[in-house]
């Protein structure tokens, strides 16, 4: 286990917080400010142990250099109305300047850096750039696991300067999907959609290991039938993964782990407003029309599976969730699981905003905050932004 904020001393220190403020904005306005919401327990945490806080963030895909498009402005704002306290946005997130604010700030004083990808040397994990962060704190925390999966400056090389340890969020990442990992109660189901089988592999590979069920949904699901010899029409196809997929279906045969894919579909000529809609049967999608969403005999047998679950893991809407005439197949899948006595742990990414969009965000046991770092973590892939922090063991032989 690692170590988090508990397990080391924070009055009087300055804690350096890389959180995951990458909100979703129009213009300056955050549309779901749920990645904040997460933060709040850690920062509040150490403000309350008498530390200083400095909060660093990406937000966007900026050029590595300065745009007023991608300012963190609009987070300070959002941080500074939730915590009840002034949260400054700082003009840079290094140099001189930077480092005198950060240096004289009190205990409960909190301030924000500007967007780290203004800088190039972010994502490069540029070693002087890592250094130059850690002079703003005395102790790193890690509290933003939609970006463990990248070896960035901010992420994993800051943690070489300085003690690192978990923030309370990412703890709760790494918890949930380390049970559904290492020892889930049974049946232990996993539904997987989106749009592209190569996305998934690693994990469907994994999953086929560990899963009693496997449910595919999402335009993923159409390689998979082709494959299985049936007509898919203009439906999503990745053509150089159906062997792929013949092979993984052969591979759960063999482990006799039941896949269940669609068995009718709400298809579309085009995905544009207006568009005719019809449901078909497995194998009877004309050409020129392509699946959207799942069908209601696909959607009985989907739900009829979950009813035994004790553990299960979502990643991926089984539908395109963001037009109301599909989110149908999405909308009984979180329903369903909202009622399951089970552990639920929802991937990130488009099924998180699938299940907030429906309101049932409450209603289940975690909804992680990284989609990619989600799916490498269930991989089994070793995240290099957890790696680096420090083991609660080593701690402990230490003491």
């Amino acid at each position: 286990m690692k170590q988090t904020v508990r397990d080391i001393p924070l009055r009087g220190k300055h804690v350096l917080i890389r959180a995951d403020f990458n909100v979703p904005l129009e213009g300056a306005r955050i549309t779901d400010d749920t990645r904040i919401r997460e933060s709040l327990p850690t920062i509040r945490y150490c403000l309350e142990q008498g530390a200083s806080v400095v909060l660093m963030s990406h937000l966007g895909r900026p050029k590595g250099g300065p745009d007023a498009g991608w300012s963190l402005t609009p987070v300070a704002e959002k941080l500074t109305e939730r915590l009840g306290r002034p949260v400054a946005l700082l003009p840079d997130c290094v140099g001189p300047q930077v480092e005198a604010r950060t240096k004289a700030l009190k205990p409960g004083e909190i301030v924000l850096l500007e967007n780290l990808r203004f800088h190039a040397e972010e994502e490069r994990n540029d070693p002087a750039f890592a250094a130059a962060l850690a002079k703003h704190g005395d102790v790193y925390v890690n509290d933003a696991f939609g970006s463990a999966h990248r070896a960035h400056a901010s992420t994993e090389g800051v943690a070489h300067h300085l003690p690192a340890v978990a923030g309370f969020l990412m703890e709760k990442e790494i918890k949930y999907l380390d049970e559904a990992l290492s020892h889930p109660a049974r049946p232990y189901v996993a539904i997987l959609g989106g749009a592209k089988v190569s996305d998934k592999i690693a994990v469907i590979t994994r999953l086929l290991e560990q899963v009693d069920k496997l449910l595919i949904g999402g335009g993923m699901s159409y390689t998979f039938l082709k494959a299985q010899g049936h007509a898919i029409g203009s439906s999503k196809l990745e053509a150089d993964k159906v062997d792929l997929a013949k092979a993984l279906l052969a591979k759960a045969a063999a482990r006799k782990v039941p896949v269940l894919l669609p068995l009718d579909h709400v298809i579309t000529t085009s995905l544009d407003p207006g568009t005719p809609v019809k449901t078909v049967k497995v194998g009877q999608i004309p050409d020129g029309w392509g699946g959207a969403d799942i069908g209601p005999e696909t959607i009985k047998a989907f739900t009829a599976a979950l009813q035994d679950a004790k553990t299960v893991v979502w990643n991926g809407p089984v539908g395109v969730f963001e037009q109301a005439r599909f989110l149908n197949g999405s909308r009984a899948i979180a329903q369903t699981l909202a009622a399951l006595k089970a552990v639920t742990v929802i991937g990130g990414g488009d099924s998180a905003a699938c299940v907030q969009q429906l309101g049932l965000a409450d209603r289940m046991t975690h909804i992680s905050t990284g989609g990619g770092a989600s799916l490498e973590y269930l991989e089994g892939k070793t995240l290099p932004g957890i790696a680096v922090l420090g083991d609660r063991s080593a701690q402990r032989a230490a003491a």
